[in-house]
């Protein structure tokens, strides 16, 4: 069995969905789980339907819903021109219980029904996937991710209980291969022990791809995305790119860490564990080789690889009572970022200070002087440049920094990395 993820943008459109059914031609005979997101920005949409569930605004709600349904429509027009199509009942029904919810009480946990209804994103493409693929005779089945992959209670970022998950694959899942040789599921998706469904977390269709994978010893994964594959840098920020052909699952884990966004972090531990083969290609060129995660070493230091990070803030915290940075000071210091949810993407300290550097969008410099000048004085600055450089070398030491001022400088054997001030 070979897993394909195919994220929001391979099935943004009518188009899309047909390319995701050419690229599946070229495995004809083969058993593929077919693993794929909610269409477009179908995910973002239905965020602003659970704010305005929330807030009671039935006319903001319905708008919404309508919205969706309307684009969702157009999907199925280009698709299934003859509407006698059991899909679009289908789909239908899955809208219409959507607007139900206004009519009934909204759950004090908010996360609870941010679940309940983001997840309908997935469950729709994947129906609409599954149905196009059998009208094209392929041999395909959908299934109901919600049956198998078994989380805890954390919702919007469900646990994965994997014993139960990987019973529930092997017995439920795997048979299936018996009757169909495409399995088309839900990225994203769980269920809590009493049945509710549950969220992995934003991009979660990555790790639920790595999931399946590991629970049916697939031969490999394949994530389809609109890059070539893995890049040492993001061509946003970065000329000349160069596409990474092969690297390790240490390698990969270390990009992820240091923000990376081509892998979903969660998604390379399970292959690791198994050493199942990740790919990353395009499919706007399938043929073409991508990227493939492995377990070898031996090319990881042939290409450097840059990642940027924009809009951060330094923040340095010195005790007012002029002691040291001590144990206690770091963890009083760790509990209150913790309770802001600020995620810490740099750390430094020296005798009387520790620094942090976090996300400038995501992180006030309300909510760090509210929680800190109490008992720390706080300085901070701001519109600042984090750059990491995985197996560095001065002269792109040199490139990145130029005509910029460095802030604050940490280097390992294998990674360095930068805080930068525009001159």
């Amino acid at each position: 069995m070979k897993v394909f993820k195919f994220g929001g943008a391979s099935v943004k459109n009518a188009d899309a969905v047909k390319n995701v059914a050419s690229i599946l031609s070229l495995f004809e005979g083969e058993k593929l789980t077919v693993v794929v997101s909610a269409m477009g920005k179908t995910t973002n949409k239905l965020e602003e339907i659970v704010t305005a569930l929330k807030n009671q605004n039935r006319k903001e709600f319905m708008g919404l819903i309508e919205e969706l349904e309307l684009f969702h429509e157009d999907i199925l027009a280009d698709l299934f021109p003859e509407k006698h199509f059991t899909i679009y009942n289908t789909i239908e029904a899955i809208f219409e219980e959507l607007k139900e919810k206004i009519n009934k009480p909204f759950s004090e946990n908010t996360s609870f029904e941010y679940d309940q209804i983001v997840s309908l994103g997935e469950v729709i493409s994947s129906h609409i996937v599954a149905v196009y693929l059998t009208e094209q005779g392929f041999s395909a089945e959908w299934m109901d991710a919600r049956q198998l992959v078994r989380t805890d209670n954390n919702y919007q970022e469900g646990k994965v209980d994997w014993s139960k998950t990987e019973f529930l694959i092997q017995s439920k899942f795997l048979p299936a291969f018996s009757n169909s040789t495409i399995l088309v599921t839900q990225g994203f998706l769980g269920h809590t022990p009493e049945g509710f469904t549950t969220t992995l977390g934003r991009e979660g269709s990555d790790y639920t791809a790595g999931i399946f994978a590991f629970c049916g010893n697939a031969e490999s994964v394949t994530i389809w995305k609109d890059v070539p594959g893995m890049l040492n840098a993001d061509p946003k920020y970065f000329e000349d790119t160069i596409k990474l052909d092969k690297i390790s699952f240490k390698e990969a884990i270390e990009l992820s860490y240091y923000g990376a966004s081509v892998i979903h972090p969660k998604t390379i531990k399970p292959l690791q564990n198994k050493g199942i083969s990740l790919f990353v290609k395009s499919f706007i060129e399938p043929l073409a080789e991508g990227t493939v995660i492995q377990s070898s070493t031996s090319n990881d230091e042939l290409v450097p690889s840059f990642i940027f990070k924009k809009e951060q803030t330094l923040y340095s915290f010195t005790p007012k009572d002029f002691s040291f940075i001590v144990e206690e000071n770091l963890s009083d210091i760790f509990n209150q970022l913790s309770l802001a949810k600020a995620k810490i993407n740099l750390m430094q300290n020296s005798a009387l200070s520790f620094s942090i550097l976090v996300d400038s969008q995501k992180t006030s410099p309300e909510t760090i002087l509210n929680l800190f000048s109490a008992n720390y004085e706080v300085r901070y600055n701001e519109g600042l440049e984090l750059v990491t450089i995985r197996h560095y070398d001065e002269a792109t030491i040199d490139r990145v920094t130029k005509n910029k001022e460095i802030i604050l400088q940490q280097r390992t054997r294998h990674t360095a990395r930068f805080v930068l001030k525009s001159i």
